[in-house]
């Protein structure tokens, strides 16, 4: 009999486009998309799985910082720059879209017809998009720096990295946010659902850089693989996948229930910042882009 495969648990280094600094990718319609925060092109897709890139022309110089697919669109937002929002129906042609305010945009998401984008500045750290062309400034529930946002169960939900006691916003529609109690005052990175289950990671803590929440409300605090820097986190083929970028071969930790972790192999140690899942061509396959390497600036498990 045939060893069962766990998903996730062998990656293989591929060449990216260029060497940027990634700093988000996303899957849609068959496509992996990065964005990058510097470079002649801050923008590199794959429609092979992520193993081939081809180097595609931003909309505008911004620091671009995360992306997201919904709708039929892929949707892009800046840390820094004029019009940090761009849009894209394929991943390689891009349009500037102006922003709703002058924030350092840090995590974009799609749900229920709306795009929602969180931002890691203070202020009005929240803007909302039916069509992800026209936006418009909402009131977070705290002034945190807010890192990650999802979508799951009807809900909105957003992380942060500082604040006390309220390092978790909820809402709704994308709106209207009410700020909930974290498990541990962690530097929380990013959030995703997967399986019934909100799964949260943390750039710092210890022992204790995982919090899970059936609800979005009531969180728990789990035992991450190891202490290290866990920066982004996704879910597919019923599996929880993070990434961190720091640590020594270990730089990916993976989950069946959100609960336990087991750490996997990275296929290098360069600084991990972002994840995706897709099944480009009925194949399940995980992406991963980093923000330094010579020439291997992704990687990939399937």
């Amino acid at each position: 009999m045939l060893p069962t495969k766990v998903p996730a648990s062998v990656w293989i280094r591929q060449n990216s486009a260029a060497d940027n600094t990634w700093t988000g990718v996303a899957y849609g319609n068959g496509t992996f998309v990065a964005v990058s925060s510097d470079g002649a092109d801050r923008v590199m897709a794959s429609i092979d799985g992520g193993i081939t890139w081809t180097l595609c022309a931003d909309a505008s110089n911004v620091a671009w910082s995360a992306v997201t697919w919904g709708n039929g669109l892929f949707v892009a937002v800046g840390d820094t720059g004029t019009s940090r929002v761009m849009t894209s129906f394929d991943g390689f042609k891009w349009t500037s879209r102006p922003e709703a305010g002058n924030q350092g945009w840090s995590s974009v998401t799609f749900g229920n017809g709306v795009f929602v984008a969180v931002a890691s500045s203070s202020g009005n750290g929240v803007m909302s998009s039916s069509d992800g062309i026209r936006w418009i400034v909402r009131l977070p529930a705290a002034s945190n720096s807010w890192t990650g946002v999802t979508f799951g169960n009807g809900l909105f939900l957003a992380v942060s990295s500082n604040g006390v006691g309220n390092r978790v916003q909820t809402s709704p529609n994308g709106i209207t946010w009410t700020r909930r109690s974290s498990a541990a005052d962690n530097a929380w990175a990013a959030v995703t659902f997967g399986n019934g289950l909100f799964v949260a990671v943390a750039t710092s803590g210890s022992g204790n850089r995982v919090q899970t929440s059936p609800n979005g409300i009531n969180w728990t605090i789990q035992e991450s693989a190891a202490d290290n820097a866990w920066n982004a986190i996704t879910f597919g083929d019923g599996t929880f996948v993070a990434v961190s970028y720091a640590g020594i071969g270990n730089q990916v930790q993976t989950s069946s229930d959100g609960v336990t972790w087991v750490s996997q192999t990275s296929a290098t140690d360069n600084r991990w910042v972002s994840v995706a899942f897709g099944i480009p061509h009925g194949e399940y396959i995980f992406v991963a882009v980093s923000s330094n390497g010579f020439g291997d600036r992704v990687m990939t498990s399937c």
